[in-house]
């Protein structure tokens, strides 16, 4: 027993022997890699070019002879390297990081604003467009218009509340326009191609239908110019949609030459045939559509490139019969009155249109009397035997773009200034009051807006802060959820609860949903001007004995009318709310006034409600 165990004893020691001789095998092995590597990596070492900076590249190190101190070798510069393969090597960073990027120094700055750089970038965004746009930039302007396009919505019915992102067609070269209808949405690109969104739609519990998202997109038609459907707020009313384009016509008989013609296509917003088409002489060249009227008397009106104005009459009751029809192309009142005008955009609503100039003038043309009487507070020089008088605003300023509601309308400037006018009886002027206006007047606390749009009741403008953050300000009716976060709605413009997209550019609201376009176009800059100091409202006169600074823009005036208002309600909670209005008016920062708001919202919930009575009056 004793001799089995020593004989055990020994074999473990022998494999123990056994496992060190391997161990040291492993051992010299990883040695003679370890050297071989050292001598490699000393090689490597001593060659020039394999090494680069961290620092900028078009500067120097940031401390001259580190690198050789450290044993490092000479470092060499980014720009020894070709280009191409620089650009190459950027052009697979996501849009957001090139810009980055390219605001480092100048040498990134060169080659991140580099034409290869963004056909690239292109390509990979919208593999299957070929053709490189216009403008100067044309594929850095092609890339960013596709990085950057999308349409959100937000439904006002059901719990869920949050901002939402539709279907993005992928042939879509960016987008330019889009119409909401009764069912599905319209969108149009920058190459003229329009786009049918279908929408996917769910029964809510109280038995109506609200729309959910676009689930799947097809080509309506292409060459398409503009497009427009009926201008009433509701939606229910939008049957058709009128498309102006341009199509390819076959010349004189007997040769092969065809001509561009425009034309006007009429679809059914349901299903997206074609039940009717006119075509235009090949001399005529439009470039807007709008309609105004009844269903049986619907007005077409045309913007030719000239700025001039024609119309016909469809009767959309009859659109869907087989047979043809005659219609009439007549030039516009407005241009035949008033022929050395040059209109240069349109816009309309069931009962009167609106025209702009070129020179930045104003005209309407109001077709019935309540819409007149709301418009302009009289009826003194209405008639209506000649409704289409064009009838001239006087505003201070020329005008850059407006918006048209059923019975009021807004106006913005070349300063950035927002004029409103009509009627004020839910506040959707946004003056502060509910009294009507018979003529432009300022909102003083708004300036420089995205985008401007009037509904029926209410009022919406997408504004820009300081800091380039976005913001969506409402003011009106807040029925149906029509303003998130002010059910009982406002007769000032006040922050909506909404998410603003980054690159919001035009908004749209209906009955069911809000909708906001994003899509940045590098060529459209600001076209808005620093207003003269002369010219600042509430900014008095200079006296001849003054030496004291004046209050520019009546800022002390404005506090002392926004005192008053507290100091009149007559409840704590009034207090509150005044308060909150008065922050919505001031022009702060987004942060600062999100800061107030919660503020506010904290002492009123640390309060409990409690009212208190106004304080005597030598407080």
């Amino acid at each position: 027993m004793v001799w089995e165990r020593q004989q055990g004893r020994g074999g473990r020691g022998a494999r123990r022997d056994e496992g060190r001789s391997r161990e040291g095998a492993v051992r010299m092995v990883r040695r003679s890699r370890s050297r071989k590597l050292q001598k490699l990596t000393g090689l490597c070492r001593r060659e020039e070019g394999l090494r680069v900076k961290r620092s900028c590249p078009s500067c120097g190190p940031s401390e001259p002879g580190g690198e050789e101190k450290k044993g490092r070798g000479n470092p060499v510069s980014v720009q020894l390297f070709p280009p191409e393969l620089v650009e190459h090597i950027i052009s697979f960073l996501p849009v957001r990081d090139v810009v980055a990027l390219g605001q480092t120094c100048h040498y990134f700055h060169q080659v991140c604003d580099a034409e290869s750089v963004w056909r690239r970038i292109c390509h990979r965004l919208s593999p299957r467009l070929r053709e490189q746009g216009s403008g100067v930039r044309p594929w850095k302007r092609a890339a960013i218009l596709n990085y950057t396009k999308g349409l959100y919505f937000q439904a006002f019915g059901g719990r869920r509340r949050c901002l939402s992102k539709s279907v993005a067609p992928q042939l879509a070269h960016g987008y330019r326009r889009f119409l909401p209808t009764k069912d599905h949405v319209f969108i149009l690109d920058y190459a003229g191609t329009l786009f049918f969104l279908k929408n996917a739609l769910v029964s809510s519990t109280l038995g109506q239908i609200q729309w959910k998202r676009a689930c799947r997109y097809i080509v309506l038609c292409r060459g398409a110019k503009d497009f427009a459907s009926d201008p009433r707020c509701d939606t229910v009313y939008r049957k058709y949609l009128y498309v102006l384009a341009t199509r390819e016509q076959p010349g004189v008989v007997g040769t092969t030459s065809s001509r561009a013609c425009d034309c006007v296509e009429v679809y059914l917003q349901s299903s997206g045939q074609r039940v009717f088409k006119m075509t235009f002489h090949h001399s005529m060249s439009f470039k807007q559509i709008v309609l105004v009227g009844q269903e049986t008397q619907r007005a077409l009106l045309l913007l030719t490139e000239e700025g001039k104005i024609y119309s016909l009459v469809v009767n959309e009751t009859q659109l869907d019969q087989p047979r043809s029809y005659t219609v009439q192309l007549a030039l516009r009142k407005v241009s035949r009155c008033l022929p050395h005008l040059r209109v240069a955009c349109m816009a309309s609503n069931q009962s009167s249109t609106l025209y702009i100039t070129d020179q930045g003038g104003v005209y309407f043309e109001v077709h019935t009397p309540g819409v007149y009487r709301d418009l302009f507070g009289t009826l003194q020089a209405f008639d209506p035997l000649d409704q289409q008088m064009p009838l001239a605003l006087s505003l201070p300023a020329k005008i850059l773009f407006c918006a048209l509601g059923y019975n009021h309308l807004g106006l913005v400037d070349e300063f950035g200034r927002i004029f409103m006018q009509g009627n004020n009886r839910y506040g959707q002027l946004g003056t502060g009051d509910k009294m009507d206006r018979g003529e432009p007047t300022q909102v003083h606390y708004l300036q420089r807006p995205i985008a401007l749009w009037c509904g029926l009741n209410h009022s919406l403008v997408l504004s820009q802060g300081s800091d380039f953050s976005k913001e969506l300000l409402g003011c009106g009716c807040g029925a149906g959820g029509r303003l998130p976060g002010w059910p009982k709605g406002s007769a000032s413009f006040v922050k909506l609860h909404i998410k603003v997209p980054l690159c919001a550019c035009s908004l749209c609201s209906t009955r069911e949903c809000l909708y906001m376009l994003s899509s940045h176009d590098i060529e459209h800059h600001p076209a808005y001007r620093d207003l003269p100091a002369s010219k600042a409202v509430g900014t008095p006169e200079p006296s001849l004995g003054a030496g004291a600074p004046q209050d520019p823009g009546g800022v002390a005036w404005a506090c002392e009318e926004y005192l008053s208002q507290i100091h009149n309600c007559p409840t704590l909670q009034d207090r509150m709310e005044k308060m909150k209005e008065i922050v919505g008016w001031m022009p702060l920062m987004a942060a600062q006034k999100d800061f107030f708001w919660e503020a506010l919202d904290m002492l009123q919930r640390a309060a409990g409600g409690a009212g208190q009575g106004p304080p005597p009056p030598e407080s």
